[in-house]
């Protein structure tokens, strides 16, 4: 007889599995543990039906090795994910309650006149309401070779693991089926190393959530990414050597392909085997009858999630009906009245890193709907309304840009307070498109579909956690989390994020003041208590890991941005230390200083450019961008170009860029100072110092203002009597003009208030903050900072000019650093398991004697575009 598991606490049962029923209290057993289970017990437990509060005896009988996990993320393993993470289970909650737990024993049998349940290793439990929880198992198509070896599913975690490790000898894999699952799957084999094939029946992917024009984004977009993508086939066979092993696959129109790993992802089936062999009524095509308060033919037995079929005649397949049942029947066991009449079908999630998403009536199967449709084909947009013929929202469909997704779905079944166009649109020459905010949401629409909470519900908290924990709302899915966000209140201290109560000038003077070497530390020391021993989030742990890059000379710590624990809180170019470009190729960019080079240095980065195939361009801060590395080339590179004696130009980082600059009085006829020499000073003191944005400079030889001074974060513009300094100025999206904060300063005088200014900035601004912003949020503005900067107020200037001097004292170069240290260089790798294959999805074409990322950008289908009568088209 198997012992009862609580993981990762084990307590024994209070009474042995084969005695009678307890006479005190009933017996409730619940034959599987996946999501929809143990939602189940968390709803008996909300309703006070558990052992703990001696109501009742509750048993769980699981099928697979470990309790009940987050099957919706199931993908997050191949991200590093572990099995424990993944867990729905809070570690003490069985105990707590008294719930008798046995995983690895699943049931084989029910007895419905002695009501008992008899499981795969003998043990008989007696019950006096039975829970069938047992979910779906994956469909595989009757084809000869599905049994091969190489050939798997994609449903638990066994099943990853399973994939992972054999796919350490596989080349090409593929996967049969394009819907939700599938293409989780193939993402999956693609990190593994593999080429990808995606094999559906149907004609577009995803033809359940998505439409025709959804389907063809989706496609091209997925193409772009180097899977191979085969719509309107099915599998004939699955072809098999001769040591048992998968070698290929024969498809209905004839094609074959040549692999060596197979998953099938093409649907699932109800498990109602135990409902058909006890006797319980099933459905023609699968699923255990039930009526509207989850009960099946014999009213002792309950049937709830993706066993189940509905009373309105579905079996639904995902997770927020099955929590809904899982609820109905609780309530319905605990006395209460309670039904389940059907459930919003709505989906959004982020597939291969695209964005899809449909709500409603997606396909407008409703009698007189209208299509309100946006479609970028170049892009991978595709956005569509599905309209009454009153102006009421009955569905969409959203691919490459769902972010309207969490207001759209709530306002399912009202008029729009807007044309639908307008919410569909891109920005124009007129303003960018409507966005509905929370705020124009009833209080009774739903925001989390997950857990039916509502808007009211919601805003009856004022923190994420405490909405999370006392709603639920956020638990599921995730894609209703930004807009219970912007529905809290404004919090009411400054803190960084969920995970510190503190400002990122704030945690910057405790890492400073307490010499703190590592995120760990900082977090577990001054994180807020829920936070500590945690991981951080995606908000603190870059801030937090520039905060302790720009002080490393200072605190002790490594200035190597991917040493150890810094590894991990790095922002995606930093992993690489180079610019992550659109086909996965990677761009190199050396260091020139002022953006003078030598004739010798220029034939190195042509020689360079030449050896690896690189795309080169001469970029707007006066350097060479060398475009189509590959992540295992990067080393290669790097060593050709410091042993000509070039460094990293930074260009990833959030640290110093460039320093501009024009020829100066050197060689053209209107400069009044050596500006090259200055702008050359200035980009070697600067170099590698990381802040919380990136920084630019440009130093201009006289006022004609060659060099752009004004439009840096920092800019000089020389005079008769020595040079200006500008600060705040900024390009892009939002010019704005430096200011001025100081005028003729000699060399030296210069440099140290430049010293002053950007450690100061470093010092108080907020993450991801430019200097120009930075200048119009602090209080006093630029008066201000030439108070401490200038005029040292707050009698802070010696110790920033330390900070600088610690920091030009401890720079490295981090290309050398890397190309010296075997240990680092083992970072540099497509794949992990197969560190000397190229990636085959990093692809080019020829263009004007170079080089382009072949993104095979189809133009694809053209379509119509219906509005509403009296709206404009």
């Amino acid at each position: 007889m198997p012992e009862p598991t609580f993981e990762p606490r084990t307590t024994a049962p209070e009474a042995a599995p084969n005695a009678p029923a307890h006479t005190a209290v009933p017996t409730i057993v619940v034959v599987g543990h996946g999501m929809v289970g143990q939602r189940f017990l968390e709803s008996l437990a909300e309703r006070g039906l558990t052992p703990a509060a001696g109501r009742s005896r509750v048993v769980v009988l699981g099928e697979e090795p470990r309790p009940a996990y987050d099957r919706v993320r199931l993908s997050s393993y191949f991200a590093g994910r572990s099995p424990g993470e993944l867990s729905l289970v809070e570690p003490d909650f069985m105990a707590r309650h008294g719930i008798e737990l046995y995983v690895g024993d699943p049931a084989t049998a029910v007895d419905r006149a002695g009501r008992t349940v008899t499981t795969r290793s003998g043990a008989v439990f007696p019950y006096d309401t039975l829970v069938l929880a047992t979910g779906s198992y994956p469909f595989v198509p009757p084809v000869p070779g599905k049994d091969a070896r190489g050939c798997f599913v994609y449903r638990t975690i066994e099943d990853l693991l399973a994939i992972e490790e054999y796919a350490k000898g596989a080349g090409t894999g593929a996967v049969v089926g394009g819907g939700l699952l599938g293409l989780e799957a193939a993402g999956a084999l693609k990190g593994l190393g593999l080429a990808t094939h995606v094999v559906e029946f149907a004609p577009r992917l995803m033809p359940v959530q998505v439409d025709e024009g959804g389907g063809a984004a989706l496609l091209r977009t997925i193409q772009d990414m180097g899977l191979s993508v085969h719509t309107g086939v099915g599998t004939r066979e699955v072809t098999v050597g001769g040591d048992g092993a998968v070698t290929g696959m024969s498809l209905s129109d004839g094609s074959s392909l040549a692999v060596d790993l197979v998953v099938f992802s093409a649907g699932v089936r109800p498990r109602d085997q135990l409902a058909r062999e006890c006797g319980l009524a099933v459905g023609e095509r699968g699923g255990i009858v039930v009526d509207e308060e989850c009960r099946t033919s014999d009213p002792a037995v309950f049937a709830i999630g993706e066993c189940a079929l509905a009373a309105d005649g579905r079996v639904y397949g995902l997770v927020a009906p099955g929590y809904e049942m899982a609820r109905t029947a609780a309530e319905v066991i605990a006395g209460g009245r309670s039904a389940f009449t059907g459930a919003d079908l709505s989906t959004k999630l982020k597939l291969l890193g695209v964005d899809v998403a449909s709500f409603g009536d997606a396909h407008g199967a409703a009698e007189g709907s209208l299509d309100v449709v946006y479609s970028d084909a170049r892009a991978g947009v595709y956005k569509k309304l599905v309209m009454g013929p009153d102006g009421t929202l009955l569905g969409g469909v959203l691919v490459g840009d769902a972010e309207g997704y969490g207001t759209l779905r709530p306002l399912t079944g009202t008029v729009l307070p807007v044309a639908p166009e307008q919410l569909v649109l891109p920005a124009g020459p007129g303003g960018g498109p409507v966005s509905l905010g929370p705020g124009a949401l009833p209080d009774e629409a739903v925001i989390c579909s997950c857990h039916n909470v509502t808007k009211g519900a919601v805003c009856g908290h004022t923190t994420l956690p405490e909405v999370k924990r006392c709603t639920k709302a956020g638990t599921g899915c995730g894609s209703c989390l930004k807009v219970i966000g912007q529905l809290m209140p404004p919090p009411e201290d400054a803190g960084l994020c969920g995970c510190f109560p503190y400002s990122r000038g704030e945690l910057y003077e405790i890492v400073r003041t307490l010499g703190v070497t590592s995120f760990v530390e900082l977090l577990d020391s001054h994180g807020r208590e829920e936070a500590r021993g945690g991981d951080g989030c995606e908000v603190c742990k870059p801030a937090v890991g520039s905060v302790i890059a720009s002080l490393a000379p200072t605190v002790g710590a490594s200035g190597y941005v991917l040493d150890g624990e810094q590894a991990a809180l790095q922002d995606t170019n930093d992993h690489f230390l180079a610019n992550l470009q659109r086909n996965g190729s990677y761009s190199v960019v050396p260091r020139i200083p002022g953006g003078e080079i030598t004739p010798e240095k220029l034939i190195v980065i042509g020689e360079v450019a030449r050896d690896f195939g690189l795309y080169t361009k001469i970029t707007g801060g006066q350097r060479i961008d060398l475009f189509g590395a590959r992540v295992d080339q990067l080393p290669l590179i790097w060593t050709r170009l410091v042993d000509a004696g070039f460094e990293s130009g930074h260009a990833y980082g959030k640290s110093l860029r460039t320093v501009k600059s024009c020829v100066g009085q050197t060689w053209c006829r209107y400069g009044v100072q050596d500006s090259v020499r200055m702008a050359i000073d200035l980009e070697l003191r600067y170099r590698g110092l990381r802040s919380p944005h990136k920084l630019k400079s440009a130093v201009s030889g006289c006022a004609r203002e060659c060099a752009e001074a004004r439009g840096k974060d920092f800019g000089i513009i020389a005079t008769a009597q020595g040079w200006n300094l500008y600060v705040g100025g900024n390009g892009g999206a939002t010019p704005r003009h430096a200011d001025l904060l100081a005028q003729d300063l000699s060399d030296a005088e210069l440099v140290r208030l430049i010293d002053r200014f950007l450690m100061f900035y470093i010092r108080t601004a907020d993450r991801l903050e430019r200097t120009s912003a930075w200048l119009e949020r602090i209080d006093g503005g630029l008066e201000h900072v030439r108070d401490v900067v200038v005029h040292d107020a707050l009698g802070l200037c010696e110790e920033l000019e330390r900070l600088m001097a610690d920091h030009v004292a401890g720079y490295r170069d981090e290309w050398a650093a890397t190309i010296e240290d075997p240990d680092r260089l083992r970072r540099f790798v497509t794949f992990v398991n197969a560190p000397d294959a190229p990636d085959p999805s990093v692809r080019f074409l020829p263009e004007r004697d170079q080089i382009k990322p072949d993104l095979e950008l189809l133009a694809g289908p053209v379509l119509a575009v219906r509005t509403l009568e009296g709206t404009a088209s």
